[in-house]
């Protein structure tokens, strides 16, 4: 009975336990892996600004379909309300009535509809290349961001490693404390050591949420994800900037800046309105078909109307000017467009070629060469081989030696993207 009894309780206990293990699996948050490739991927299918920017694409598209109608015929009638003759309301018959029709259609000239057709062509275009720019621009904030953001994950594991070792090797100082081994004032360095790595470490933590909040906001990815970043390494292998000329990269931004191709899709989009705005100065031509039962003579009248607007005072001359100046403006602004985009992309090249130097003259081995050397310096300060402050010292260098690198790391991979960026193609993958 008693054995009962308590397997019964045990059962109990182990029911209660599992249900607060799945509660805090469910409370906590999820970890997603996430690589360059998949992070572009949904990045293009739910980044929300471009398709807000796609909406508008749409919208100019459709500006094509409404230049490309006709101006639909009008109708008009008219009849008499009441007749005091016969003391008749709406009186239409032959004998005593009276009522008239007419049918209008507006006839453009100047080939204002074919004009506007292509001015609403080249806006649908204008906006494409709008969607364009911003995609550029957004997957280089996108990538640039990705690659800050794991090379602070790779900082934030240095000082996991770092304060976890430090602890362990605090514990042990704590119990040769109390063996008289070392000093009390050494305990307290290592603990300061300790207190400022976690410090260091809360604050990175801090900027690599700041840091995933944005790649959330730009993949629609869940806030309460917590993200661990994936690089492919062939990324920085492959990446051979000795292998494109200057003027190869220059000759790619001349073709493919998205910017740049606004700026004359402007142009092409402020001549055809000049041309709508000059055929506008001419009038166009309304016909009309016109039938009067009696008010007219003879009865039974049926005419033919033209109107005619006389262009004496308004010839849209104000319109003209306005559409001249912006065809001026938008070759001022292409030649200062032409200009950035060469000092941009000299900048970056200069950029990325005196950060590819500096890594190419680093030592390969000499990460690994410090990780090895940093064991045998703990192990050797528990032996007390060297003092606490070459220990500190020679930690210190570690950190920052690390840290250096992996910045170097993220300056040569954001160099490739800056290159992608202002030439407006994948120079680089």
């Amino acid at each position: 009975m008693y054995t009962k009894i308590l397997n019964f309780y045990i059962l109990l206990f182990s029911f209660a336990m599992l249900g607060k293990t799945e509660h805090a699996a469910a409370q906590a948050p999820d970890t997603l892996q996430l690589s360059l490739p998949e992070a572009e991927k949904l990045f293009v299918q739910h980044n929300y600004q471009l398709i807000a920017q796609h909406y508008q694409t749409e919208q100019a598209r459709a500006e094509i379909i409404t230049a490309r109608l006709f101006d639909n015929p009008e109708l008009s009638l008219e009849t008499q309300l009441y007749n005091p003759d016969t003391k008749r309301f709406f009186e239409t018959s032959r004998a005593n009535g009276q009522y008239q029709g007419a049918v209008s259609q507006l006839i453009k000239l100047a080939g204002k509809r074919n004009k506007n057709i292509r001015l609403a062509t080249a806006g649908a275009e204008l906006a494409e290349y709008q969607y364009f720019d911003l995609m550029r621009t957004l997957r280089y904030n996108l990538r640039s961001n990705f690659y800050k953001t794991y090379f602070a994950q790779q900082n934030a594991k240095l000082y996991q490693q770092q304060i976890s070792s430090l602890q362990q090797l605090l514990s042990a100082s704590a119990q040769q404390l109390k063996l008289g081994n070392i000093a009390m004032k050494d305990l307290i360095r290592i603990k300061s050591l300790v207190y400022g790595l976690q410090s260091e470490y809360n604050n990175l933590e801090n900027d690599i949420e700041d840091m995933q909040t944005d790649l959330k906001l730009m993949t629609s990815i869940k806030p309460e994800t917590s993200l661990q970043l994936v690089a492919d390494p062939s990324a920085a292998e492959n990446y051979q900037l000795s292998k494109q000329a200057y003027v190869n990269l220059l000759d790619s931004a001349r073709s493919n800046r998205a910017d740049l191709k606004l700026i004359r899709s402007g142009i092409t989009y402020a001549e055809n309105n000049l041309k709508v705005q000059q055929a506008n100065a001419v009038p166009d031509i309304q016909v009309s078909l016109v039938y009067d039962l009696k008010s007219s003579y003879p009865e039974n009248y049926t005419g033919l109307g033209l109107y005619v607007p006389l262009p004496l005072f308004n010839r849209n001359q104000g319109e003209i000017k306005k559409a001249k100046i912006a065809v001026d403006a938008g070759k001022a602004q292409l030649a200062q467009q032409e200009a950035i985009l060469e000092n941009e992309v000299s900048n970056s090249y200069k950029t990325a070629l005196r950060t590819e130097n500096l890594y190419q003259g680093l030592d390969k081995d000499f990460s690994a060469d410090f990780d090895k050397l940093i064991g045998e310096v703990i192990k050797n300060f528990r032996n007390r081989n060297i003092s606490l402050i070459e220990f500190m010292d020679f930690y210190d260098s570690y950190k920052q030696s690390t840290l250096q690198m992996n910045d170097l790391k993220y300056q040569r991979m954001n160099a490739k993207e800056e290159i992608n960026y202002v030439t407006g193609s994948t120079i680089f993958k």
